[in-house]
């Protein structure tokens, strides 16, 4: 009988923390690998014993339905940082976000013209239709009881961290934090964060700028620094035949300088707009400062030099009402930060040219790192040098 109440394995109370941290692993693994690289966007392709197991897993831990998961996700990425953006905290504010990710979730999910228009794709097998959506909370309490059989009384404490885990790290620090704090390593057109460059708790999904940036490719880190550990089981079940990569991030490779630009050129600088963005932001970063500097008294009170600063690394449609009229009196008085900053619209621009010739492209391009390199500006013209560059 005591054994019984107690539970069929017998731990010490560390032996709960570390079957707690494992069973949730499982967890994060089955989100990111499944529902997040192969369902959402296709990075890889999953051999059906491997899918199925993580269809089984997410339906015993989180009662996920994947149509909806991936409807929520991909239109947040078609409407990242706006108002149907489905948990933007740029939008809603961090706090709403962080402490109501999962009923932010859980309302756009309900949306049917969400899921018709978004949900393509997805698992709509026998099993899909009856057990895991049809029936989708047996899956959590067939979990409990697993838990209560196993561990006893402090089954019911291990079952209710993993019905917490979804809920507080995807659908709150991910969607929260991940686009409020941290590093970026691209220009995107959305608040995106690196939250930190070792992504092991969450299982590699704290490397989401660099997931914005390319948001087919099954591996999150781009530096030589960053961990996904998300990526490591990817390659493990590559090895064993139960998966398929079918697409990662390119990395960026130099050349020589061109002094004529060709399509090739315009080819890699489309590929790597966003780290040309950056490269940008970077190398504009004095002259912005310096010039700044100059124009300090026209500054409205309470506005910092970087927060200024800022402004000049975005568009002007994305900027709010008062910033966008005090950086248009600002580019009116210095025809330094005036060059620079259009000369950065002309760059985005030109891989938004759906319409222009690879031809008209190439011309535009050529023309835009001779005007560069004649403008007087030096940050600007080692710029374009090394634009040239790109291969």
């Amino acid at each position: 009988m005591n054994a019984c109440c107690n539970g069929l394995i017998h731990l010490p109370w560390w032996g709960h923390v570390l079957i707690t941290l494992a069973l949730t692993h499982v967890t994060i693994a089955s989100i990111t690998i499944f529902l997040h690289r192969a369902q959402a966007h296709r990075a890889l392709d999953l051999s059906p014993a491997a899918s199925h197991f993580f269809r089984f897993w997410l339906w015993l831990t989180t009662s996920a339905v994947t149509k909806e998961w991936v409807s929520v996700h991909r239109k947040h990425h078609a409407r990242c940082e706006t108002a149907e953006d489905p948990h933007s905290p740029v939008v809603l504010g961090i706090r709403k976000v962080l402490l109501e990710g999962a009923e932010l979730y859980r309302a756009a999910a309900a949306d049917p013209a969400t899921l018709q228009r978004y949900g393509h794709g997805t698992p709509d097998d026998w099993l899909e239709r009856h057990v895991y959506s049809g029936r989708r909370n047996l899956g959590i309490v067939l979990m409990l009881a697993i838990d209560l059989i196993l561990f006893g009384p402090i089954g019911l404490t291990i079952w209710a961290v993993q019905m917490l885990w979804m809920p507080v790290f995807a659908a709150g620090v991910i969607n929260g934090a991940g686009h409020y704090y941290g590093y970026r390593n691209f220009a995107c057109d959305d608040a995106s964060t690196n939250i930190v460059p070792w992504g092991i708790l969450i299982g590699g999904e704290e490397l989401h700028n660099n997931h914005h940036a390319y948001g087919s490719s099954a591996k999150l880190s781009n530096r030589w620094y960053e961990i996904d550990l998300g990526w490591g089981y990817i390659r493990a079940l590559e090895m064993l035949g139960l998966a398929t990569v079918k697409k990662i991030a390119p990395q960026v490779r130099w050349g020589e300088i061109k002094h004529f630009c060709d399509a090739a050129l315009l080819n890699s600088v489309v590929t790597h707009r966003y780290d040309v963005l950056t490269r940008y932001a970077r190398g504009m970063r004095r002259t912005y400062a310096e010039e700044l500097a100059k124009l300090r008294a026209s500054l409205p009170d309470g506005i910092a030099l970087k927060q200024a600063r800022a402004w000049f690394n975005r568009n002007l449609a994305d900027l709010k009402a008062d910033e966008r009229l005090t950086l248009q009196t600002l580019l009116a008085q210095s025809p330094r930060l005036e060059t620079v900053y259009r000369m950065r619209q002309e760059l985005v621009a030109l891989w938004g040219r759906s319409t222009a010739s690879s031809e008209q492209l190439v011309k535009q391009l050529q023309d835009w790192c001779q005007r560069a390199e004649d403008s007087g500006i030096e940050a600007l013209s080692q710029f374009s040098l090394r634009l040239r560059r790109y291969a």
